[in-house]
């Protein structure tokens, strides 16, 4: 990457609390105008990074850098970031309009300036004629919108927002989610934001950090994450992922599956891995296709063992027919109008389809949720 198209670098930071290790060894950059989601579960590390960045912790390694200058020891007022938190941190005694103002007014900015400034950012956010009100006057969305109108009044060149919807209820949250990322793209300000919603990261990020006890486990588009998950935790943590253990390397490209021998692309995984290696295979339940449309490579005899209804479409539990191995299963997403076309109940046979290019191999002793 081009320096000086750099807003963000991270570099090797580390975080300790006594002996315990809550970052380690973490890198990464952001590109001007990019949009990065810093995903993982409760407790990963990746609000400790997001706090790291903003200058609000002091890390015990490595150095950060905005702007082609290393701000590790700088405090937060000299970062030029702005934060947006999942709690909104507005000041209750302030209308809407001087909290947005708060930052302009400290930094000295004109009345007039503040006023421009002020009407320019409610509009931004859709909270025109709303500059009046009080917090406890608005909506968890409105005040949200609020929280984002302050954090960007004073132009920061880098926005921090620290799982800023997790607070609202299901509908805000996906309307909001838009509004923010519209609101990204044309301001084309550098963004990094803390969540753990998978949903969120795929649909608001040009690349998502996936974070794992305190290491940076995969760095990738949406598309990469999901469709090449580096390791069984990013399968299992983004979306469902069936885990088939205990396959069998019979030769490159081809795998032992439970008394079947099954194609795998050889750009999924393990092609270094000798024949005779134990691997585990896996694959997403809406990749594994029903019947044998696809030709006759591939499929698996099952039987289906429950069906969940989801809507537009069921889980299937299927058990595969096997002479070596008993209980091995596989859930399948299959349309709605698949289902009731073919009529699939509990107990029929099914065979299903694998797609090669679907299949992905990890290594035998890389652990998954």
């Amino acid at each position: 990457m081009n320096t000086s198209d750099t807003s963000l670098a991270v570099e090797k930071v580390g975080k300790k609390y006594g002996t315990f290790a809550a970052l380690s060894d973490v890198s990464f950059s952001a590109r001007r105008g990019e949009f990065l989601s810093i995903l993982g579960p409760s407790g990963c590390g990746k609000t400790t990074l997001l706090r790291l960045i903003a200058g609000l912790e002091s890390h015990s390694e490595g150095r950060v850098i905005i702007d082609g200058r290393d701000v590790s020891g700088s405090p937060v007022s000299k970062r030029n970031v702005g934060i947006v938190f999942q709690s909104y941190a507005l000041f209750p005694n302030l209308s809407a309009r001087n909290n947005i103002a708060y930052g302009l007014k400290s930094r000295g900015a004109s009345r007039e300036e503040i006023v421009a400034r002020v009407d320019e950012l409610l509009d931004l956010v859709g909270m025109r004629g709303m500059g009046r009100k009080y917090p406890a006057q608005l909506s968890g969305g409105q005040q949200q919108r609020v929280a984002l109108a302050r954090s960007l009044a004073v132009s920061p060149g880098l926005l921090l927002l620290d799982e800023p919807l997790s607070a609202l209820d299901a509908k805000v949250r996906l309307l909001l989610r838009g509004e923010i990322r519209q609101l990204q793209k044309r301001l084309g300000i550098t963004t990094v934001m803390v969540t753990h919603d998978q949903e969120e990261a795929l649909t608001m990020a040009d690349r998502i950090l996936v974070i794992e006890k305190g290491r940076l486990v995969q760095d990738g588009t949406p598309h990469d994450i999901y469709d090449r998950p580096a390791t069984p935790f990013v399968a299992s943590f983004i979306g469902a992922m069936n885990f088939i253990p205990d396959a069998v390397k019979v030769h490159d490209g081809v795998y032992g599956l439970g008394g079947h021998h099954v194609q795998v692309g050889m750009e999924n995984g393990s092609a270094a891995l000798p024949p005779g290696s134990r691997v585990t295979i896996a694959i997403r339940p809406e990749d594994v296709l029903i019947g044998r449309e696809l030709g006759s490579a591939n499929i698996v005899p099952t039987t289906v063992s429950a069906m969940e209804y989801r809507g537009a479409q069921f889980r299937l539990s299927l058990v595969v027919h096997s002479g070596e191995r008993s209980g091995l299963r596989l859930d399948a997403d299959v349309a709605a109008e698949k289902v009731r076309r073919l009529q699939i109940r509990p107990e029929m046979d099914l065979p299903v389809h694998l797609p090669f290019n679907r299949l992905r191999v990890y290594g035998a002793g890389e652990a998954h949720a």
